[in-house]
C-alpha cells in the first residue's frame, strides 16, 4: 500500500518529467537473447553457452534515480560480464532481465511494485525448466536489488529450478551477502566470489561489488550508503547518466545514517519510509561517474571470475 505524501520533502525540479537525455538510454533488450532468432539460441546452447540472468525490481530511488534502476545496473554489468567472458573463450547469453521483484524495503512509497515470493520462486522454475530444455546446462542468476526477501527468493528460485532441471543453475553473489541471508557459501546453489571488502573493513558496511545487499560506507561513523545514494548513483552517472535528475542530486544531503537506523529500514513498508523520507539511505551528492567507471568494472571482473572457476573442469 502506498503510503501519504512527505509535503515540501522532495527538492525543487524533483518533478515526473523524464530529461531529454533518457530518450536514448539503453533499452533493457538490447545484447539479449531477445533479440536473436531460435536458430542461434539453439546453436549456442548446442556449442555449451551459459546463460546470465539478472533479477531487479521496479522501486524508487528517491528524487534523482528512474525506478528502473535496479534493472538498469544489473543489465549493464551482465553486458559487461559477457565481454569478459568471452575474451577467454567462454560463450554466454543474456536473458532478458526479470523487473517483477519482491519489494519490502520500498513497499510504501510509489513506483514500487512487488510480487508474492511464491509465485515469483515459481515463475523462476518454469522459465529456468525452459531454458534447460533448451539445452543450457549453466544459468548463472544475478541481483539488482537488496532487498533481503527479494534475494532469499531469487535463490528459492534457484533452488527449485535446479530441482526440476538438474542444470547447473547458481545465484552469484557476494560473501557478505551470502552471510546477511543466513546462506552457506558452499551451497551448490550459489557461486560466491571473491570479497571486495578493504583491509579491516566495519561489520554491516556494504564492502562488496556484485548487489546491493548490505550497506556501503563505514557503519561506524554512522555514514552508511545503501539505497541511492553514493554507490549506486555513481554506477548510473556511468552507465546511464540521461536517467540521473542530477541538478535535484547536486542538492541532497547525506541522510547521515548508521546501524541503528539501517536496522528500522530494513524494516520496510512505512518505517523505511519514516527513517528515508526522500527516498535515498546514502550520499547522492557525492557520487561520480569515474567513480561509477570503476565499480562496475570491479564487479563485473568479480563475476566472471567466479564464473570462469565455476566452470573449470575438475
Amino acid at each position: 500500500m502506498t503510503g501519504g505524501g512527505v509535503d515540501g520533502a522532495v527538492p525543487t525540479g524533483a518533478g515526473p518529467a523524464v530529461p531529454a537525455a533518457a530518450a536514448g538510454t539503453t533499452d533493457v533488450f538490447a545484447d539479449t537473447i531477445a533479440e536473436l532468432t531460435w536458430y542461434e539460441v539453439e546453436r549456442a546452447a548446442r556449442d555449451g553457452a551459459v546463460l546470465l540472468w539478472a533479477f531487479g525490481v521496479i522501486e524508487q530511488h528517491g528524487p534523482h534515480l528512474p525506478a528502473g534502476t535496479d534493472v538498469y545496473l544489473p543489465g549493464a554489468r551482465l553486458r559487461e560480464v559477457r565481454r569478459l567472458l568471452a575474451a577467454r573463450g567462454i560463450e554466454a547469453l543474456v536473458v532478458p532481465p526479470y523487473y517483477w521483484g519482491v519489494n519490502v524495503v520500498s513497499g510504501s512509497f510509489p513506483a514500487s511494485y512487488g510480487i508474492r515470493p511464491e509465485l515469483m520462486e515459481q515463475v523462476m522454475a518454469d522459465l529456468l525448466a525452459g531454458m534447460a530444455g533448451d539445452g543450457f546446462g549453466h544459468v548463472f542468476c544475478f541481483s539488482g536489488h537488496g532487498d533481503a526477501l527479494h534475494n532469499r527468493t531469487v535463490h528459492a528460485g534457484v533452488r527449485a529450478g535446479r530441482k526440476r532441471t538438474g542444470a547447473d543453475i547458481s545465484f552469484v553473489m557476494e560473501p557478505e551477502l551470502a552471510q546477511r541471508l543466513g546462506l552457506d557459501p558452499d551451497d551448490p546453489a550459489l557461486t560466491v566470489h571473491a570479497s571486495a571488502a578493504p583491509a579491516g573493513a566495519a561489520p554491516g558496511g556494504r564492502v562488496a561489488l556484485s548487489s546491493p545487499g548490505s550497506a556501503a560506507g563505514d557503519a561506524r561513523a554512522g555514514d552508511i550508503d545503501v539505497h541511492a545514494g553514493r554507490w549506486e548513483t555513481s554506477m548510473m552517472l556511468h552507465t546511464h547518466p540521461g536517467l540521473v535528475r542530477d541538478e535535484v542530486r547536486a542538492t541532497l544531503p547525506a541522510t547521515g545514517h548508521g546501524l541503528s537506523e539501517l536496522a528500522v529500514w530494513r524494516r520496510g513498508y512505512d518505517d523505511a519510509r519514516r527513517v528515508t523520507p526522500l527516498g535515498y539511505f546514502g550520499d547522492p551528492a557525492a557520487a561520480g561517474a569515474d567513480e561509477g567507471r570503476r565499480l562496475h568494472a570491479a564487479a563485473a571482473g568479480l563475476a566472471a571470475d567466479a564464473i570462469e572457476e565455476r566452470l573449470r573442469p575438475g
